[in-house]
């Protein structure tokens, strides 16, 4: 039961919650452990919350998973998992890390209790309005982020990574309810009701300009964001967001993958090459170039 109860929490997701050390790397506080430290313990907190959230949402959505041609093999909505197990780990994770959340930082308690509040919020009410359900999931990536921020007293984090991420976040919920949508076909209704609202081209368009807003944001950070080398170097940067967006539209329109990222991260070899060179050059320009 406990590893049917883990893989129900969902721990491949928890790459999601890397946008919690933005604010240590951007703001060059990366090797400084009082900062470190606390980042890592606020990176574990939302890992654990985010479980918690995927608890309650294959709960409340155990019955249209029973039908979806994947997710029906999830411990709940295949009934290998009882409902009470979860119920009971839900009510325990919350019970114990959104206090722990509090112990750690005030300011990040509130952050961490309004993600929790935002994405139950979700589970039973506002995955249900078109374009408003997407935008609750960005909502709560820009809420991972401002809990780095505050975690390593943050004074001048850009709010041009504020919108970066927003905009990526949109573009990977698009392109998740894209993928959904092909799958699924002319049964997409039974499975999501609000993929009814959607259609291939409506989110084309609108994951066109998230995408092309995400570049141009990115781009406008590498040159103004006032914690980036005078010298801008951190241009260098923009070529691997490109690659990185191109690449994800290739899956989703010749692969037909898109429907977890997490996952296409971890598997697709040309995209996690592509990260971690990103992530390489950003600490290379950041902490050893002036």
């Amino acid at each position: 039961m406990l590893r049917l109860l883990i893989k129900s929490m969902r721990p491949k997701q928890w790459t999601k919650n890397v946008f919690v050390w933005a604010a240590l790397v951007f703001d060059r506080k990366l090797f400084q452990t009082e900062y470190l430290l606390p980042t890592l313990a606020g990176f574990v907190i939302f890992c654990l919350l985010s479980s918690a959230v995927y608890l309650i949402n294959d709960l409340v959505d155990i019955e249209r998973d029973r039908l979806h041609p994947v997710k029906r093999n999830r411990p709940l909505a295949s009934g290998q998992l009882p409902k009470s197990a979860a119920i009971i780990a839900a009510v325990l994770i919350v019970a114990i890390f959104v206090p722990a959340a509090f112990a750690l930082n005030p300011a990040f308690g509130v952050i961490s209790l309004a993600y929790l509040l935002l994405m139950v919020a979700y589970s039973f009410y506002l995955k249900n309005y078109v374009i408003l359900d997407v935008m609750t999931i960005a909502a709560g990536f820009v809420l991972r982020v401002a809990g780095g921020v505050v975690l390593v007293n943050v004074e001048r984090f850009s709010p041009w990574l504020y919108i970066c991420m927003t905009l990526l976040a949109l573009f990977l919920g698009f392109s998740k309810r894209r993928h959904e949508l092909a799958l699924l076909a002319e049964d997409a209704n039974n499975h999501r009701a609000i993929l009814d609202q959607y259609s291939l081209r409506f989110l084309d368009e609108m994951i066109n300009v998230v995408a092309s807003s995400t570049v141009i944001a990115y781009s406008l950070y590498t040159f103004f964001a006032p914690n980036v080398p005078a010298n801008h170097t951190m241009m260098l940067t923009i070529p691997f967001v490109l690659y990185g967006i191109f690449r994800y539209l290739y899956l989703i329109h010749i692969k037909q993958q898109g429907g977890s990222p997490e996952e296409l991260l971890l598997k697709d070899k040309p995209f996690f090459l592509n990260v971690l060179l990103f992530g390489i050059a950003v600490i290379v320009i950041m902490y050893f170039t002036h």
